[in-house]
């Protein structure tokens, strides 16, 4: 079933052509069926999930109880290392709430014609509220709203968009809608204080712990009868520090050493053999997982400390 609501029509009454073309360039780049991803499928990141329950999806299951100082939270910023899973949450949002998941980068909203990009966000907002209840994920918000500098470091068109946008985000606390802005972001330090101030509630997304690393390789790397036993702990004792993404490039360098020696067979062949009969790749083997570990170097544990005194001093935690 497609996320927006079928009972509506895709654009709502906009008052000039030009303004419908936005939307219609909106809607041709961001309106996505189901990210059919589930809270099941991320291995780890409880506190996130759980945060993130709070702040989106119970408001959307159970309104009754999110009214007046209730109200939910209209603004998220997903922060941590890259490859840790902030966009998986996201999609995960949109699945378990069914709303309308709107995923923005910055080239969805900065145009080269002057006046276009701020009318672009303008646009995005009423979108948001038509097909409400609705996610707007901001992708890299570092790129879109940075700290603001002065008059002659800043381009006006880069000023006029982040206010732009800011307008926007404050027009949701003022109303009932059911529309979420969910922002992520491997720079929590660079965003602009105004923007932080939206983004009322900011959950710290962080590398994988042994548990999570190991649930990971038990799902990249499965033990089969015909292959070795794959030493999960000493891969997770290996990979302290690494994110997910980098776990998954391990377990694929692992998986390719075995297909490298077929590879070094077939080509020492004078002749090309048949698709049908290719031999099988063999099992992974002890020396490839040691390989792997040893070609395979973390791409985002030098910043992990910025991360957690960010966290510190902005974040949200989960209390009891």
């Amino acid at each position: 079933m497609p996320l927006f609501h079928l009972q509506k029509s895709l654009l709502p009454s906009f008052e000039s052509a030009e303004t419908r073309n936005l939307a219609e360039t909106l809607l041709r780049d961001i309106i996505r069926g189901s990210p059919d991803v589930k809270w099941e499928s991320i291995k780890g990141l409880e506190t996130a999930k759980r945060l993130l329950k709070e702040a989106v999806v119970m408001p959307i299951k159970y309104p009754k109880y999110f009214t007046g100082l209730l109200s939910p939270w209209k603004g998220i910023l997903l922060f941590g290392p890259p490859g840790t899973g902030k966009t998986m949450l996201a999609k995960a949002v949109a699945t378990e709430c069914k709303t309308t998941f709107f995923n923005i980068s910055a080239s969805s909203i900065v145009s080269k014609w002057r006046g276009d990009s701020e009318k672009l966000v303008k646009v995005l907002f009423e979108l948001a509220r038509h097909h409400a209840p609705s996610t707007i994920f901001l992708d890299e918000i570092d790129a879109i709203i940075s700290q603001r500098g002065e008059a002659r470091s800043e381009h006006e068109a880069s000023r006029r968009l982040k206010t732009e946008l800011l307008i926007q985000m404050d027009g949701l606390t003022k109303t009932d809608e059911l529309v979420f802005v969910l922002a992520a972001t491997n720079l929590p330090w660079e965003l602009d204080a105004a923007m932080l101030r939206r983004l009322e509630k900011r959950i710290l997304v962080p590398l994988p712990e042994a548990e999570a690393r190991h649930a990971m390789f038990e799902e990249f790397l499965p033990s089969t009868p015909d292959t070795m036993e794959i030493p999960y702990d000493v891969l997770v004792e290996n990979t302290e520090g690494y994110s997910g993404s980098d776990i998954r490039l391990v377990c694929k360098e692992a998986a390719m050493q075995p297909l490298r020696r077929l590879m070094a067979v077939l080509e020492g062949r004078q002749e090309e053999m048949p698709e049908d009969e290719l031999p099988e790749v063999g099992p992974i083997a002890a020396e490839d997982i040691e390989l792997a570990l040893r070609n395979t170097r973390p791409s985002a544990h030098l910043h992990a400390h910025r991360y957690e005194k960010f966290n510190q001093d902005y974040g949200s935690h989960v209390i009891g």
